[in-house]
């Protein structure tokens, strides 16, 4: 053991006195390397600043569990100073984990309509839709209603109607092809 470690001795257990001039000493003597190790760890020399103050702060609260027969006061105090750096480590990647899962769920959500809108839009079809089979001839409507709404063939409608089968085919397509122009620009 050197002559500087027997001193950070001393004043560890001045420390663990209350003794404040004693810790200045210590936190002159030790912080810039400390603040050098923090530095490289966290890569931001504002965090590390803030966990050197935690560190010291630690070291100040538990100087009475210091034992010289573990460590040297310095490596003590690089033990202090790792570990919180670790914990801000985690902390920031814990963080950072949190929000990506928020901004995929708002991602997500965003892409998802609102609830609701599904009924409503299928209400403002059926009302496009009711809208133009109004607009065709009564034959033409007659044919597309028992098609597309009843579920009858074309030779069931004929015989429904009383029509030949070439008649209401022709009278089908005609009238989708109506529809077709007249709900292009709704759909």
């Amino acid at each position: 053991m050197n002559i500087s470690e027997l001193e950070d001795i001393q004043l560890m257990g001045r420390i663990a006195s209350g003794d404040r001039e004693a810790f200045a000493v210590l936190f002159e003597r030790h912080a810039p390397l400390m603040l050098g190790v923090l530095t490289r760890m966290l890569r931001r020399r504002d965090e590390a600043e803030e966990v050197l103050q935690e560190a010291f702060l630690q070291a100040w609260d538990r100087a009475d569990t210091y034992s010289p027969q573990r460590a040297t006061p310095r490596g003590w105090l690089l033990l202090i100073s790792r570990s919180r750096a670790i914990d801000r480590i985690r902390s920031r990647q814990s963080r950072s984990r949190r929000e990506d899962a928020v901004l995929k769920e708002d991602a997500w959500k965003s892409e998802v309509e609102p609830i609701g809108t599904e009924s409503l839009e299928e209400s403002e079809r059926a009302a496009s839709l009711h809208g133009a089979l109004t607009v065709l001839p009564v034959d033409q409507r007659r044919c597309i209603e028992l098609a597309f709404f009843e579920g009858l063939s074309h030779s069931q409608i004929a015989d429904t109607l009383d029509q030949p089968l070439g008649t209401v085919k022709s009278r089908i397509l005609l009238g989708m092809r109506k529809l077709r122009d007249q709900l292009a620009p709704a759909f």
